[in-house]
């Protein structure tokens, strides 16, 4: 059963189709506001219709955050429109199969993966510790990684993978979400003290269609190499957990697979790593 969120701002990416959509459908009963964020201005405002029979208080805000405009837009439009945010829910990604750039001339997977859960992030922090400073206490940053971080590597002298992009992307897939567990162990350290949590988790491979944007070839290949999916909704679970489970309210800097602790890699647990990728990120977004 998910735990009442009466009076708590909620934001959540990512939340047109797939994990994002399962997990507004199970927080809008909640008693949250719900801001729900999608990249398609249609599928966005059709998913806030919806919402809006189980509960009247869900919002839409629309953005490619593959774009540092538009996460700056968001950023800016959320600030305006809200005075608090308790949990950020970070679950937008995709996996690209060839290399492409962004309008920012950054390598797509490590834009949407990683650098917009770093940008909103850190445009969202004041409104987070507000939060967190209240008379409920207590803020959230949920951070949607996976066990693909197990075959990542951080390629520190490649990032954005200039010199090769190997067959699938599944090399910049586990680079990215190994760097969003970086991402997670940095922010948890910087926050300390704060009243604000941040962790990641594994939801599970789900077929939620998140690799189908790069042809007929490429998602047959996809279809042929994946292991077999669970639900979109079983893969919600643990993100509706750590979004609102009083267990975890002192609880930061941890990696969650089905409710539970897990083990990451070593590579996960590096705390230069950590830093190091906190620099450049910030750096990149600066750029």
């Amino acid at each position: 059963m998910v735990a009442r969120m009466d009076g708590k701002v909620i934001l959540l990416t990512g939340a047109t189709s797939g994990i994002g959509r399962q997990a507004a459908q199970a927080l809008a009963p909640t008693g949250a506001r719900l801001v729900v964020v999608g990249r398609d201005p249609a599928r966005t405002d059709a998913l806030v219709a919806e919402l809006r029979a189980l509960n009247p208080a869900v919002d839409g805000l629309v953005a490619d955050l593959s774009s540092q405009a538009e996460i700056r837009r968001l950023a800016e439009a959320f600030v305006t429109r809200y005075d608090r945010l308790d949990v950020l829910i970070n679950n937008a990604g995709a996996l690209f199969t060839t290399r492409e750039e962004t309008v920012d001339g950054v390598e797509r997977t490590f834009a949407l993966n990683h650098l917009a859960y770093f940008q909103l992030t850190t445009l969202l922090l004041d409104r987070l510790k507000g939060a967190a400073a209240g008379p409920a206490g207590g803020a959230r940053v949920v951070s949607v990684s996976s066990d693909a971080h197990r075959r990542g590597a951080m390629k520190w002298d490649d990032l954005e993978l200039r010199r090769a992009y190997p067959a699938q992307g599944w090399a910049a897939y586990g680079q990215s979400k190994l760097a969003n567990i970086l991402f997670t162990r940095e922010l948890a350290r910087r926050l300390a003290g704060t009243g604000v949590t941040a962790n990641c988790l594994h939801p599970g491979f789900v077929d939620s269609g998140f690799a189908r944007n790069n042809g007929p070839v490429a998602r047959l290949l996809m279809t042929l190499g994946r292991p077999l999916p669970r639900s979109a909704d079983k893969g919600a679970e643990t993100v509706v957990w750590a979004a609102t489970t009083p267990e975890l309210t002192s609880t930061t800097g941890q990696y969650f697979k089905d409710c539970q602790t897990r083990k990451t890699t070593a590579a996960a647990e590096s705390v230069e790593d950590a830093r190091r990728l906190w620099d450049l990120s910030e750096a990149r977004i600066r750029g």
